[in-house]
């Protein structure tokens, strides 16, 4: 046995094993309860996936030892000790974490098998194992050569080499037979050609699969391995420490391949470079395909290579072009050229394969790859004598000699500088983030750093290194590493100007129209044409004044934001902001001087500046200064006509012209020339200029014109009295009332630009649908009508065609024949996954499919949905028929076309079915005469003359009967046959005589006359006819396939006009049949398609629902399983029948394991993804089948062809081929390795479901990061893989390790680094991004080549796209009424939305999955999304700003679609939008959002806005233009302002004016924003749909959903824009049915929507209090009805929107929860839910890391609180209409007072209350009594009245809230003097307070029954239309389950 734990001498005989054991157990080593005993629980990972990391090289020995137990325990017993030994010599102090428990459950096992264990083979452990090893050996490998599987067979050498290593260990040399040695050696030789492969087994013999047969796999491989003229590496000679064995001087390094050779020069890992190798080799092949025509060939096509490397390399020349450094890309003439580029291409491969991180930074890469380049030129030319390779001598690297050296001190530069961020609470301006490190690289200082990097130069050298370390604490709770280095071009600061900096002009823009528009308002005859006045035009010329102000506003903007980026900006950069700034001061002064010069008799601000302006009183030096000021705005405006001009000279980079560029756009890498072409430009212009036209025309007469007339009156009015102290007694005009009013129409002016654009995109989105072809068949009936055109669209759109082939449009007979057959294979499988997802029923399917048409059928077989109930129509007709007239029968049959094919094939049917089953030539003579009798009557019109039409119904049911029949199983073969006997003889019987008249003549005709012999006669007699039929016919599933068919048409006696009934079913047959009348690239052939991968991020969500999830009762005892019964009672039924059907194998399956399946593949998990993803192998195999299948299998059918033929497995073979060659399927698992070694069980059994996937489809690809232990110069330390593997037999194998710098997942946002560490193992030429609460189906997987196409789709004038954006359907709108609103407005973007982005605005980005990526594009160019920490919080959307500002575009297609799940519950959705609006406001701040915002052209910049961040800053605009509204009436109407203007006899007839101060707030409702949805729906499935659907939506509180969310957007938005604070927030994705508690709810919207809702809620209460007596205008009515509505969202919408949300037991619960909650302390490691402390406290997280800048913002808007108490005390009757100040400083005395018995309770509550009660008590009573006591004499003396007590409320409560907002924005100050404490008791009773108005209502409406009732309906409306039973699921009333079939 091996040595023992202490590494001693070897154990030669069980004694001393004995002795070792019993020693090894003897140290008192208790299992700790963290460690798993996988032998008492069936869902654990056996041991081998348990171990450690820091033990994992044991975990191959564990599981061979697992593998081989099975045939001889004790060599499994003998590897699992060896497996501990070598355990114990790794770490004998078991310092590991879960080491000693390991070790310790290994031991308890070994002490077991030791005892039960025992030799079979011989009596000693040595024999055995020798023996055992040797059988192994030749069973295995000497004959497993030629019949194994290349995987089989990596599998065996596996096993071979670690039983060696323990036979190694139990057996001494000398004892080692020879025959033994001999395998070994063998294994030894040749196991690196057999190892676990990925795609290709590109080391393996024997046996090969065949793709390794194909010609451009064959040529790429030869391409990579010429390596002969390479000069060879050699080795250093080295010293081997342990038996200080020298090796020889110098050797050659073993090189098979260029990748070989780049590994040993520069030192990559040999995971990295299999990797790449295999995807260099995919890549070469697929480019090569399509330039080749398929035949035999060796030598790549000249061109492949050279089209990869300009793609790969496309950036890294520009890179070198932009800094003006010459490429490191060397070309050479002659053989070697092809070698030189594939090296180059290798290179950079390796390099991005083993970037990790590094990936996100795509310069960096250039940069690396440039010097990486120059090096291996100079190895390769160096010399003369070394192109030879004769004498080289320059020593190889170490394997990760790159990683140490390269990757590793650029990722520690990049991890420190994460730190910084704190967790995503720094200042983004305090830290660079992934941007800024890459920018370094876009200077030429980044040459700096030389070749090797000196790691001493500045990018490198930390201030924390100039610091001896030291950590320096910047910020109480914020702890900064060193010194910040500046941010590099662009600072990411945190303030709402960024939208102004980064949308100047549009801001310009609207701001000057409005002031022209006011001017022109405000002349004299207010209308249009009064521009035309010479007074009125030079008032208008005064805009240019305006503009140069924002000039100079925008160039103080760049200088004060980017000052922090100064560090690192060219002094020519610094220079520009400067002059800029000093020309914008230039013209804010020249301007105005020169305007005021020309101004008459001058008055206030024009006075002063014409003192400046001396005497220059003439005109026209304003004009000629004004014309000099626009040059520059008109030379722009000349170029935008010229966008070719404009694109060359921004990517230009010729010195002259960017000097010339200089001032106009600062010199940038990215972002220079995104300009589109002539046709594409001039339709997103005429766009945006009949969008403006409107804009400005709707302002202008309904917005500013009105307000004009009323304003010229209030400014006129002078008002003597004020009802309180007036805040400005000096303004003018009554400067207060003109802000109050038209404050709210300027915000409403900025904000309806929106609103226009949603009209205007609806329309052209409408316009664009329709042409596109899209809704034209959108129901059953517009399906059955257009069916015949089907396979001709199907032929033009899905079938590879050759140029002949696309241009002919009439097909003969034949191709017809075939074109049918191939629809039917592709139809017929569409129709089975349907059946198999259980949307149609064995019926449904039955009569949907479609036969693969035989020649012996002559009409078209078209499926039985079109034909059903027509045969027996057709025999009721005949029979009913009295007339003799042939023709006017059949004209009755031919009318109904579907009829008159249903009769000829049913006829030629029988007739075939009848011929092929009767073996007997007399019977089947007998069918062919009565076929002849048929057809010649037919023929010669005497068919009812032969023929009785009344005996076709007794026929008919005789046929139903022989047709079931022959489809029923049996047992008794005999007893069947007697059967078929009979009923065909009853058949033939009633033909012969009740159908032909003189039918016996039939019989007597086929007396065989030809029998001459007169015995064979006599015995043909006595034999009875038709008793030999072919019974195994019965079993041939093409022939049975046509009884099915037969069967279906006779016995359908009802029309299908409704199936299938499923209406996910409907919807997918009518959209899959319509996409293909729609407008898309040729089918290419599979082989020439471009290859593509999909890739799917996974953390921890659900894989699999477990049986207990399923059947665990929620608080209602609703489980999953009976919950998704009720909702999908078909499919369950579905489901069911499925599952007892015997011919479909299921009964041999676990039933819980079925289930488990049907539920996840309803829900949203990864298992549905994965499934929904594999259909695109399915469709891949079908296509090529049909490709390259000949004409006799595609007519016998995909499903019936025999396999096992040579002919047919060669067709399969090459099939899977391609298919492998074409689509890999990667899920990125992060935490897979974790999971399966956890302690958990979710995450095991999540690990247990993964490795299931891939058991189930082998082609499905597992990466995940490995966490290890290892020992790295004596000490522990994490090291970190990214891992690839796949299932194997029983567990997964793993393919690829590639190790990484460091953990790569906690530098960015987790899901984009878990896509990059994935992506190294993708493959293709395009990658799909795919979510994982993502679906797909399969027949939209057949159209993902034509889609693909639209890559290589010839565009003039035009560039290739670069993303091509997919359409969405939302699958999770049929449960309740808020999952259909959220899937409403989701279609409507993914369709409508994004179809009017891409054309014609042309801004579409990613906004999320599953859109397609030009692959090689975007790896590199940084990869397919950023994962900067917090500012790249959406980081889907910014890869389409990556992949626009470097060049490309993005497109969008509708005739595909992919599913997608949403969120369904009020808090799921809730959690989303605040999700995307903190991932807004962190875009606004974004070096993206402004490069693209200033390079696009203006009316691009236009789209840009209004569909990304302008959507969420239009929506806080919304709600700010309430709060702007209500309190400028309240500062009207407690100033007396509005009634004393009201009240005026000048303007009390003024209708106008009142209407003026009632503004107009229909745009705050917000219900033209539903416009794209209702077109949406129209579109696709008519607009009398759509108009009910608008109706029930309204009807279902749609509005209230939506004004609701409205708050959302726009709190979550401001607040991420002042002060931070975004985060990735999960939503969950289960099925939300269930109840909300109250203190849930609460807690989630309180800040965002009850505050707020509260707020206005008393705004509109003063507003009616005290300005109601005398108004008249209806619009007030209107005005206020909308305000209480948003109020009334605001504050009752989680609770109407909450399942049992007024059920009163409920509600009693949630108010005794809610106290609960209230009252408990808070504290350390108190959870949110459990106190109100805890929750207070992280409500204030924001405030906490927020700068100066943000606190003193947030109290500044909270002092409009004090406005309440200063307007309202003087109102109070108490005051006697008193106006002096003395009253409001009353009134602070009594604030004070209240505040001060506040304390006072606090304190005596803490310091008395527990240990002096009854003191407490007497302060309790005597406040009390005080407070009684000045309340009487309030009362009594002073005129206190009732209404005054109210008033005060109103007055004081908002003073208290604002002192508790100050308070906690000084929380340091406040907790320093100790009145925190005070503040939170203060919080408190307004959480009270609040809780107990918003829960009162509530409660008083859940005294009624019928109320919760009515919300149920509301709630699930659509589920009640569909027969669902949500009232008895929310009651828990559960019915008896249909019973599971075992």
């Amino acid at each position: 046995m091996a040595s023992s734990s202490s590494g001693g001498g070897i154990m030669r005989d069980e004694q001393q094993q004995q002795q070792l054991l019993q020693r090894t157990m003897s140290r008192k080593v208790t299992r700790a309860p963290t460690m798993i005993d996988p032998s008492k629980d069936d869902t654990v990972p056996i041991d081998s996936e348990l171990v450690p990391s820091s033990l994992a090289v044991i975990a191959p020995i564990l599981r061979v030892a697992n593998e081989v137990e099975k045939d001889n325990p004790r060599v499994g017993y003998l590897c699992r000790f060896h497996a501990f030994e070598k355990a114990h010599k790794m770490d004998p102090t078991s310092s590991g974490r879960g080491v000693r428990q390991f070790k310790t459950y290994l031991l308890h096992k070994l002490e077991k098998e030791e005892t039960e264990t025992r030799p079979q083979l011989s009596k000693r452990d040595p024999i055995e194992i020798q023996k055992y090893y040797k059988n192994f050996c030749e069973k295995n490998i000497r004959e497993g050569q030629h019949n194994k599987t290349p995987e089989e067979m990596a599998k065996i050498y596996q096993i071979a080499t670690v039983l060696y290593d323990v036979l190694r260990t139990v057996v001494s040399n000398p004892k080692v037979d020879e025959e033994t040695e001999m395998y070994a050696k063998e294994v030894e030789r040749n196991r690196g050609q057999y190892e676990h492969y990925n795609i290709l087994p590109l080391s393996v013999v024997g046996i090969k699969p065949a793709i390794m047969e194909l010609p451009e796999i064959k040529a790429a491989i030869r391409a990579i391995c010429t390596v002969d003229n390479l000069p060879m590496p050699q080795i250093h000679p080295t010293t081997r420490t342990d038996d200080n064995v020298i090796t020889p001087e110098y050797r050659d390094k073993s090189v098979n391949d260029i990748f070989d050779w780049l590994a040993s020069v520069f030192g990559f890992q040999k995971g990295n470079v299999a990797n790449q190798r295999e995807h260099l080799i995919l890549i070469l092949a697929n480019m090569d395909a399509r330039n080749r025509k398929p035949q035999n060939y060796e030598q790549l096509d000249s061109g492949t290579i050279y089209q990869l490397k300009e793609k790969i390399f496309k950036n890294y020349c520009l890179w070198c072009d932009y800094l003006h450094c010459k490429s490191n890309l060397r070309s050479s003439q002659g053989p070697e050229r092809q070698q030189l580029e594939l090296l180059y291409i290798a290179l950079y491969l390796l390099i991005w394969g083993e970037a990790s991180n590094i990936r996100f930074m795509p310069e960096c890469i250039c940069y690396i790859f440039h010097n990486m380049a120059s090096e291996l030129h100079g190895t390769l030319y160096s010399n003369a004598l070394l192109v030879s390779g004769d004498n080289y001598q320059t020593a190889t690297h170490g394997e990760e000699a790159f990683l140490k050296d390269v990757v590793t001190p650029i990722y520690e530069v990049i991890r420190k500088e994460a730190r910084r961020n704190n967790g995503g609470k720094a200042s983004h301006s305090a830290w660079r983030n992934y941007d800024d490190l890459n920018e370094y690289f876009w200077s030429k200082k980044c040459f700096k750093l030389g070749w090797p990097m000196d790691k001493k130069s500045d990018f490198f050298v930390h201030s924390e290194d100039m610091r001896a370390a030291k950590l320096v604490l910047k910020r109480r709770d914020q702890i900064l590493v060193g010194k910040r280095k500046p941010k590099t071009n662009f600072v990411e600061v945190r303030t709402f100007w960024n939208l102004f900096r980064s949308f100047d002009r549009l801001w310009a823009f609207f701001i000057l129209a409005f002031q022209a528009m006011v001017i022109v308002a405000w002349s004299p005859s207010g209308t249009i044409t009064s521009i035309f006045e010479a007074s009125v035009f030079k008032a208008v010329m005064s805009i240019f004044i305006t503009s140069a102000f924002l000039n100079l506003l925008q160039a103080s903007l760049d200088i004060v934001l980017s000052m922090k980026a100064w560090g690192s900006l060219k002094a020519s950069q610094i220079l520009r902001y400067l002059l800029k700034f000093a020309v914008a001061v230039l013209w804010a002064v020249v301007l105005p001087i020169g305007y005021s010069s020309s101004v008459e008799n001058p008055t206030g601000l024009v006075k002063f500046f014409q003192s400046w302006g001396g005497n220059w009183r003439d005109q026209s030096f304003y004009n000629y200064a004004v014309a000099i000021y626009m040059v520059p705005n008109m030379l722009a405006a000349i170029l935008f006509f010229f966008p070719s001009l404009r694109k060359f000279m921004e990517r230009s980079n010729w010195r002259i012209v960017k000097l010339l560029m200089w001032w106009a756009q600062p010199k940038l890498y990215v972002g220079r020339g995104m300009h589109e072409d002539t046709f594409t430009l001039l339709k997103y212009t005429m766009f945006w200029i009949m969008l403006l036209i409107s804009k400005l025309a709707f302002s202008y007469y309904v917005e500013i014109v009105p307000l004009v007339a009323p304003t010229k009156l209030i400014m006129q009015l002078t008002v003597d009295t004020y009802a309180w102290p007036e805040m400005l007694p000096n303004a003018t005009h009554n400067f207060g009332v003109i802000v109050a009013i038209w404050t709210p129409i300027v915000l409403v002016y900025f904000m309806d630009g929106q609103i226009w654009y949603a009209i205007y995109s609806t329309i052209f989105g409408g316009i664009l649908g329709a042409f596109s072809h899209l809704g034209e068949i959108r129901t059953l009936g517009m399906l059955r009508s257009r069916f015949e055109a089907v396979p001709t669209a199907f032929r033009e759109r899905l079938v590879a065609l050759s140029k002949e082939e696309a241009k002919s449009s009439r097909l003969d007979d034949v191709a017809a024949r075939k074109n049918i057959a191939k629809f039917s294979q592709v139809w017929n499988e569409f129709i089975h996954s349907l059946r198999l997802e259980d949307l149609i029923s064995h019926r449904e399917r039955d009569l949907l499919l479609v036969p693969y048409t035989s020649s012996r059928v002559s009409v078209v077989q078209w499926p039985p949905f079109l034909l059903a109930s027509k045969i027996p129509i057709a025999v009721d007709m005949a029979k009913d028929f009295t007339r003799k007239d042939d023709g006017e029968l059949f004209r009755k049959i031919q009318n109904d076309e579907y009829m008159h094919y249903a009769v000829i094939e049913c006829y030629e049917t029988l007739r075939e079915i009848l011929s092929d089953l009767l073996e007997d030539k007399d019977d089947k003579l007998v069918i062919s005469q009565i076929c002849e009798r048929v057809e010649t009557s037919i023929r010669q019109r005497r068919f009812l003359i032969e023929f009785r039409m009344s005996g076709l119904p007794v026929l008919h049911d005789k046929l139903e009967k022989f047709l079931k029949l022959l489809l029923i199983d049996y047992e008794d073969v005999e007893l069947y046959k007697s059967h078929i006997i009979n009923v065909l003889q009853d058949i033939i019987e009633i033909i012969t005589q009740d159908v032909i008249i003189d039918g016996h003549d039939v019989l007597k005709k086929s007396q065989l006359p030809h029998l001459e012999d007169e015995r064979k006669r006599d015995e043909r007699k006595r034999e009875e006819r038709f008793e030999k039929i072919n019974i195994p016919l019965i079993h041939n599933k093409s022939w049975r396939e046509k009884v099915v068919r037969l069967n279906v048409l006779l016995s359908e006696k009802e029309s299908a006009i409704n199936v299938p009934m499923n209406l996910e079913a409907r919807r997918r047959m009518t959209f899959f049949t319509n996409s293909l009348f729609m407008t898309m690239p040729s089918a290419p052939e599979v082989r020439n398609m471009l290859s593509f991968s999909v890739l799917t991020p996974y953390f921890k969500e659900d894989v699999l629902y477990s049986w207990d999830e399923l059947n665990e009762d929620n608080e209602d005892g609703i489980s999953i399983l009976f919950y998704l019964e009720k909702i999908y009672p078909d499919e369950w039924t579905n489901f069911l029948e499925r599952i007892s059907d015997p011919k479909l194998g299921y009964a041999t399956k676990d039933s819980t394991e079925l289930i488990r399946h049907w539920v996840s593949y309803r829900g949203q998990t990864l298992s549905r993804t994965v499934r929904g993803m594999m259909y695109y192998r399915q469709a891949l195999d079908l296509q090529c089948f049909l490709e390259y299948a000949g004409d006799s299998a595609i007519f016998k059918g995909y499903r019936t062809i025999d396999r096992s033929d040579v002919h047919n497995k060669a067709i399969f073979d090459y099939s899977q081929a391609l298919t492998d060659l074409k689509f890999t399927y990667v899920v990125s698992c992060q935490v897979y390795g974790a999971q399966k070694k956890s302690s958990d069980a979710r995450d095991r059994s999540c690990a247990s479901n993964i490795l299931n996937l891939m058991l189930t489809y082998p082609s499905l690809r597992t990466a995940y990061i490995d966490e290890r232990e290892e020992k790295v110069g004596g000490k522990s330390e994490k090291v970190y893989y990214s891992v690839l593997v796949k299932g194997g037999d029983k567990l997964d194998e793993e393919i690829y390790r590639i190790k990484l710098p460091g953990p790569p997942t906690e530098i960015g946002e987790g899901k984009p680094e878990n896509q990059n560490h994935a992506i190294i193992f993708t493959r293709g030429e395009a990658l799909q991004t795919i979510d994982m609460n993502q679906d797909n189906y399969f027949e939209e997987a057949f159209k993902m080549r034509n889609v693909l196409e639209e890559f290589q789709k010839p565009r003039h004038g035009r560039r290739k796209p670069t993303i091509l954006g997919l359409r969405e359907h939302i699958f999770t709108g049929s449960v309740s009424s808020l999952a259909w609103f959220m899937s409403n407005q989701e279609t409507s973007f993914v369709t409508i939305g994004q179809r009017v982005l891409a054309n014609p605005l042309r801004v579409r980005f990613h906004y999320g999955h599953p859109d397609i990526f030009d692959r090689l594009f975007h790896i590199t160019r940084g990869g397919i999304s950023k994962a900067s920490r917090t500012i790249n919080l959406s980081e889907d959307i910014y890869s389409g700003f990556n992949s626009t500002l470097r060049g490309g575009y993005v497109t969008h297609h509708e005739y595909i679609q992919v599913g997608k799940g949403r969120d369904v519950g009020m808090n799921q959705i809730s959690l989303f939008e605040a999700k995307v609006a903190n991932g807004n406001g962190e875009q606004t701040l974004s070096r993206d959002i402004y490069r693209l915002g200033r390079r696009f052209d203006f009316y691009r910049m236009l789209s840009f806005y209004f569909s990304t961040v302008g959507f969420y800053f239009c929506s806080m605009i919304t709600v700010l233009t309430v709060y702007v509204f209500l309190y400028g009436r309240m500062y009207m109407v407690l100033s007396g302002l509005e009634a004393a203007i009201i009240d005026n006899p000048v303007v009390h007839q003024n209708k106008a004016l009142e209407d003026a101060l009632a503004t107009q707030s229909i745009f705050q409702i917000g219900l033209l924003l539903v416009l794209p949805m209702v077109m949406e729906i129209g579109l696709e499935r008519g607009f009398r749909t759509a108009l009910g659907d608008l109706i029930i939506m309204q009807l279902q509180l749609a509005s209230v959903f939506f004004t609701f969310q409205l708050g959302t957007k726009a709190h979550y938005y401001g607040r991420t824009l002042l002060h931070g604070g975004s985060k990735y927030r999960a939503t969950g994705r289960g099925f939300v049915v269930f109840h909300a508690k109250f203190a849930d709810n609460y807690r989630r919207y309180s800040r965002s929507h009850f505050v707020n809702g509260l707020e206005l809620f008393i705004l509109l209460i003063v507003y009616e209090a005290y300005g109601d007596t005398y108004r008249s205008s209806s619009l007030y009515f209107f005005i206020t009805l909308s305000m209480w509505f948003l109020v009334a969202s605001w504050l009752f919408a989680p609770f109407v929107f909450n399942p049992s949300g007024f059920d009163w037991q409920k509600t009693v619960d949630d108010w005794t929860d809610w106290k609960r909650w209230m009252g408990n302390r808070g504290g350390i490691g108190i959870q949110v839910d459990k106190s109100w402390e805890s929750w207070w406290d992280g409500e204030q997280e924001h405030l906490k890391y927020t700068d100066i800048r943000g606190r003193l913002l947030e109290i500044i808007l909270v002092c409009r609180f004090f406005i309440y108490q200063y307007g309202i005390v003087y109102h109070l009757d108490i005051v006697h209409n008193s106006r002096s100040v003395l009253v409001y400083g009353l009134s602070w005395v009594v604030m004070a007072i209240v505040l001060l018995v506040l304390k006072m309770v606090t304190m005596g509550r803490r310091r008395f209350g527990t240990d002096f009660q009854l003191m407490f008590r007497i302060l309790k009573g005597l406040l009390f009594l005080g407070f009684v006591s000045v309340m009487t004499v309030l009362f009594v003396v002073c005129g206190l009245t009732v209404s005054d007590l109210f008033a005060s409320i109103l007055a004081f409560l908002p003073t208290g809230w604002a002192f508790l907002v100050i308070g906690q924005a000084c929380r340091p100050m406040l907790k320093g003097v100790g009145f925190w404490d005070s503040i939170k008791e203060l919080a408190r009773a307004y959480e009270y307070i609040m809780g107990i108005i918003i829960l009162m209502p509530i409660a008083l409406l859940s005294w009624f029954p019928f109320v919760s009732e009515f919300q149920t309906r509301l709630l699930f409306n659509q589920a009640f239309s569909r027969g669902l039973q949500i009232s008895m699921i929310l009651a828990g009333r559960k019915d008896k389950s249909p019973k599971i079939p075992a």
